[in-house]
């Protein structure tokens, strides 16, 4: 009937606006649900312009114990929907995102690269990972406004919950997810340079995460036009109008030129490949589908996502290496299909400049080559219970599942699951209303005054 309700009243629209009518007549409100909860779905006029405006909103969820109070208590039709509308108002923010983005870096060595992103990082916060031997100074350009923790910080912070921190291995960058106070994170690695676009302008990555974090994704049916909220792209024919208000994002997953994120038997066999194809496309990765993440150029919304961003047990005392971001990127997948969230890939580039040791990198994958063909085929096959209904539980009960079917794989799996529910446990205590902030004060900090 609902679908049948709306068909009718795009045909009544569709005649009005032919016979001269008013322009401002729309469609009923609809809800749909997703996931945990539902979308209430603003009035559409005329011509179903859908693009937010530059001062953008995400769609609002709303409590199905919510969606029919007005219908119980009475109300008119006319007035519950003018609340419905109501409750969908958007909420007016800085497109720029320079008060709620933190960017956040590992590294081992000086920060020279940030000089190249200068002008698009500056009026951002950094926070800077320092992984290996935390009595190495990490010099970092004036001018830029950060805090630097390295291995001490994050013992001294964590206590023993500092075990879930990865050590050697850029997983350790996660521990920056955990201390930002910010919505929105941008991470990137220090061989990451700013790339051209094929007319030649320099890609301000950041700018382009932000546009695909605060546009809503599709991943419940797919649209040919890849991102219709991009300009000059829409909606295909046949697209299903009640689906047309999307979801919100939680990840922008970028891409990189230059030297490609291949493993290591394809490094081997591929040495002097080089990625020079620049596709001018944002998609969403469909609901069921997973994805190899790579987080040398990723963006999320800390709020929709952030707790199960953990970058796993890597490196140092690890039989594994270099699957930290794919680990996240599987537990992410599948966590936002339950939840009804987006994750978005495509655009924009960046310019990877150093290739890694393909001899290095083949000991540390070794074994997750291996371990991917019983992992991935886990992952596809996980089904979170519909009483997980946060980020949180959604990842504790994935980490029970982790423990009780990849554990048979290796034992590596019971001590990462472990590690998962401590690594919870720390986003808790760091993220609590009540915590003590002045007690997680980094080594080093730098501020935009500095530079003379």
């Amino acid at each position: 009937m609902q679908r049948s309700g709306l068909l009718f009243r795009l045909l009544q629209c569709c005649l009005t606006s032919s016979l001269g009518g008013n322009n401002k007549v729309g469609l009923k409100s609809i809800d749909h649900s997703y996931g945990s909860g539902a979308h209430i779905y603003r009035t559409l006029p005329l011509g179903f312009h859908h693009h937010p405006p530059a001062s953008l909103l995400v769609s609002h969820r709303v409590p199905r114990s919510n969606r029919s109070a007005g219908r119980k208590t009475g109300e008119s039709r006319e007035s519950s929907r003018a609340e419905e509308m109501a409750s969908v108002e958007p909420s007016v923010i800085d497109p720029t995102l320079r008060d709620q983005l933190d960017i956040v870096i590992p590294t081992i060595r000086n920060l020279d690269f940030l000089e190249m992103w200068r002008p698009f990082f500056e009026n951002y916060h950094l926070i800077i990972v320092q992984d290996g031997d935390p009595s190495k100074t990490i010099n970092v350009p004036e001018g830029f406004d950060y805090e630097l923790y390295n291995r001490n910080d994050i013992n001294r912070i964590l206590g023993p919950k500092a075990s879930c921190i990865s050590f050697k291995d850029s997983a350790c960058r996660c521990f920056g997810y955990m201390v930002s106070k910010k919505k929105y994170i941008y991470t990137i690695d220090d061989d990451c340079f700013v790339a051209k676009d094929p007319s030649g302008k320099d890609i301000n990555a950041l700018e382009q995460h932000i546009k695909n974090l605060l546009t809503p994704s599709t991943p419940f049916f797919f649209n040919t036009l890849y991102d219709p909220y991009r300009d000059g792209a829409d909606f295909v024919r046949g697209y299903p109008f009640s689906m047309r208000e999307g979801a919100p994002t939680a990840v922008s997953h970028g891409l990189w030129l230059n030297i490609p994120d291949y493993d290591a038997p394809t490094q081997l066999v591929k040495p002097a490949e080089r990625n020079k194809r620049y596709v001018d496309a944002v998609m969403t990765i469909p609901k069921g589908t997973l994805f190899p993440m790579c987080g040398m150029n990723l963006g999320f919304n800390r709020v929709l996502i952030g707790p199960a961003m953990y970058f796993g047990l890597m490196g140092d005392g690890q039989p594994i290496g270099r699957y930290d971001d794919m680990w996240a990127g599987w537990c992410i997948k599948v966590i936002c299909d339950h939840l009804g969230l987006g994750v978005k890939t495509g655009l924009p580039y960046i310019w990877h400049s150093k290739a890694s040791n393909p001899f290095v990198n083949l000991k540390k994958e070794y074994k997750g080559i291996f371990w991917q063909e019983e992992i991935i085929p886990f992952f596809q096959q996980v089904v979170l219970p519909k009483e997980a209904v946060t980020v949180e539980q959604c990842y504790l009960e994935l980490s029970k599942q982790v423990k009780e079917k990849l554990s048979t794989i290796d034992p590596y799996f019971t001590k990462l699951s472990d590690a998962m529910v401590t690594w919870i446990e720390a986003w808790g205590e760091l993220n609590a209303p009540d915590s003590h902030a002045a007690d997680y004060k980094p080594s080093k900090v730098g501020t935009r005054t500095a530079k003379q």
